[in-house]
């Protein structure tokens, strides 16, 4: 497809790197116009740059997620500029350890609350209205395998992406028989920034590109759940029916994310 207002139009967050950065490159690949949405915009228009990518397919906006009226000021100038996104993908996101003990630490939980979750939330929230109006569109939010169960020094992170599966799952309800559907995908590990200094076992370590590659088509699809690779998703649902005294002991001993200040 060309850069013409006729080619479909993703709004992705979290754009300037990891999971964010591949889903916008699979999208492009597949003729769609990009509203690319981030802190650190001289990072996209570094990698728009080196992939030579058509600056009339396009554009950048500056937000933090963890601002409410941030995000969505870029959400209502994305509206404005590019017209309303046939997809919108809530990809920006945090994963910082904690200790409960430590008073700083509950700083770390509101941020990634703020970050992971009304971040996600105030996303959305430009693009619903309008997509309903129109009858069509897909507010995909990226939750996490975490989700599933709680880690060990993960607690911030397992608890926002369980509130992610639990709020998606809400404004699908809400959404049903709009024509707007509502999509959730759960990554397992993939080699990002995010996940490259994790200090225990990753299984089924996917390159983002793969990610981004299956996360397409399940947006694609209108899927309402998936967990990519599928082999974490049976791993996800054995985890969820293991008796918590023995879960509580398989655990033990596992490694825990590195908490804030830590090398």
């Amino acid at each position: 497809m060309s850069g013409s207002a006729g080619a479909p139009l993703a709004f992705i967050t979290g754009a300037s790197s990891g999971i964010g950065q591949a889903l916008a490159a699979r999208f492009y690949a597949a003729g769609y116009r990009l509203a690319l949405s981030a802190r650190r915009t001289g990072e996209i228009e570094s990698w728009i740059a080196s992939e030579g990518l058509d600056p009339g397919r396009v554009a950048i906006y500056g937000a933090d997620v963890a601002q409410v009226d941030s995000i969505v000021s870029a959400g209502h100038e994305c509206v404005a500029r590019q017209g309303v996104p046939d997809v919108v993908i809530a990809n920006a996101g945090v994963s910082i350890g904690m200790d409960t003990a430590q008073r700083e630490d509950l700083d770390v939980m509101a941020q990634t609350f703020a970050i992971n979750n009304l971040g996600l939330a105030a996303t959305f929230h430009p693009f619903v209205a309008p997509m309903r109006e129109r009858g069509s569109g897909r507010l995909v939010g990226i939750g996490s395998v975490a989700a599933i169960r709680g880690l060990p020094g993960h607690g911030a992170y397992c608890a926002s992406k369980a509130g992610v599966v639990s709020y998606c799952e809400s404004l699908r309800c809400e959404l049903h028989g709009t024509g707007v559907k509502v999509v959730t995908i759960c990554p397992g590990y993939v080699d990002t920034p995010l996940t490259q200094g994790n200090r225990y076992g990753m299984p089924f370590l996917l390159k983002p590109a793969e990610f981004a590659d299956r996360a397409y088509r399940t947006i694609e699809a209108g899927s309402s759940y998936r967990v990519i690779p599928w082999q974490m998703g049976v791993v996800a649902k054995l985890l969820r029916i293991v008796p918590n005294a023995l879960y509580d002991r398989g655990v033990q001993g596992r490694g825990r994310k590195k908490r804030r200040g830590e090398q």
